[in-house]
C-alpha cells in the first residue's frame, strides 16, 4: 500500500469525490433549473433536494458503508489466505489501560493496531513509543478526536489529518498509512483529503461497543460471532467502559478473545501487515 502523498491541491475537485457526492450536485442542478424553467415544478425539485440530503445523510452515519468514499471493511483474500485477521484498539494511549494490554497481546503472541488521537499519544510520547517497540503499529485517529467530525469540510479535514499525521511521525518515527474517523461518521469531503494524504480510510468487520457495555460476555460475543480470516475487530483502550468491579472492560474480554482467535488457527496482525499483498 503507498504511503506516497500527492501534490494535488487540498481543495478537492468534483473528478476525485465520491460518486454520491457527484451525483447529488448532478440532483442539485437538475432541481434547480427545473424550479426555474418548469412552471409548477418547485415543489418536487425541493423534495428531490430534500430526499438527496436524507439519502445522503443516512449514507453519512452508517460507519462501514463506502457510499461517501473508499472503506476498508475488512482484510484482502491474501491476508484471509493467510489466516489472519486484525485487533484494532481506538482513542488511546490510556496510561493505565494500555500497558496492561500491551502485557496480555505479548502473552499471545499477538499483534494489534492502535488507532491512537495524537494529543494523546504527544501526552505519552514513551508509552507510544514503546507500543511501536513490541511490534505493534500505530494510526491516525485524528488529532483531538472531535465530536463534530462529520461535520466538517475539506480544510477543517485537511488540518486535523494532517495535523495528526505530523503529530504521531514525530513520535514514533512512522508516518501512519490508515486511517480511521470518530465513531466512523464523515461525509463526502473525507475521501479526497485521505487520498492527498495517502491515507486508507478503515472501519471495521464487527465491534463489541466497548465503551459503553459493561457485560464483559455481551462484548465477547459481538467480536467473536462468525469470527473469520479477514475480520477486522474494534475495541477500546481509551474511554473504556468499566465492570461492576471497575476494571476495563477490554481487559477482560481480550484473554478469551485471544484463546478463541488461537482455537479458531487464526493470527492477529498489524493492519499494515494484513494490507500487504
Amino acid at each position: 500500500m503507498s504511503t506516497t502523498v500527492s501534490s494535488a491541491s487540498a481543495m478537492p475537485d468534483a473528478s476525485r469525490m465520491p460518486p454520491i457526492f457527484v451525483a447529488s450536485a448532478g440532483v442539485h442542478l437538475l432541481a434547480l433549473g427545473a424550479a426555474v424553467l418548469v412552471p409548477g415544478a418547485w415543489p418536487w425539485a425541493l423534495g428531490a433536494v430534500m430526499l438527496n440530503h436524507v439519502l445522503i445523510t443516512g449514507a453519512v452515519l452508517m460507519p462501514r458503508s463506502s457510499l461517501v468514499g473508499p472503506n476498508v471493511t475488512q482484510l484482502p483474500r491474501a491476508a484471509v489466505e493467510r489466516r489472519e485477521l486484525a485487533l484494532t484498539i481506538d482513542d488511546g494511549p490510556d496510561p493505565e489501560v494500555t500497558p496492561q494490554v500491551l502485557d496480555l497481546l505479548d502473552a499471545a503472541g499477538a499483534r494489534a493496531t492502535f488507532f491512537c488521537i495524537a494529543e494523546r499519544v504527544a501526552a505519552h510520547p514513551a508509552l507510544a513509543r514503546e507500543i511501536v517497540a513490541r511490534g505493534h503499529s500505530i494510526q491516525n485517529h485524528t488529532a483531538i478526536h472531535r465530536h463534530d467530525f462529520s461535520l466538517l469540510g475539506p480544510r477543517g479535514y485537511s488540518h486535523e489529518i494532517s495535523r495528526a499525521q505530523d503529530m504521531l511521525a514525530a513520535v514514533t518515527g512512522q508516518r501512519p498509512i490508515c486511517f480511521r474517523a470518530p465513531a466512523g461518521f464523515r461525509n463526502p469531503f473525507l475521501a479526497p483529503v485521505l487520498r492527498r494524504l495517502g491515507l486508507s480510510l478503515v472501519s471495521w468487520t464487527r465491534r463489541g461497543f466497548d465503551t459503553r457495555e459493561r457485560d464483559p460476555a455481551k462484548v465477547l460475543v459481538r467480536l467473536s460471532r462468525n469470527l473469520a480470516a479477514g475480520d477486522i475487530l474494534l475495541m477500546h483502550d481509551g474511554n473504556a467502559a468499566r465492570t461492576s468491579t471497575g476494571r476495563p472492560v477490554v481487559l477482560e474480554v481480550l484473554p478469551p478473545l485471544l484463546q478463541k482467535i488461537a482455537q479458531a488457527k487464526l493470527r492477529a496482525v498489524t493492519l499494515p501487515e494484513g494490507l500487504a499483498a
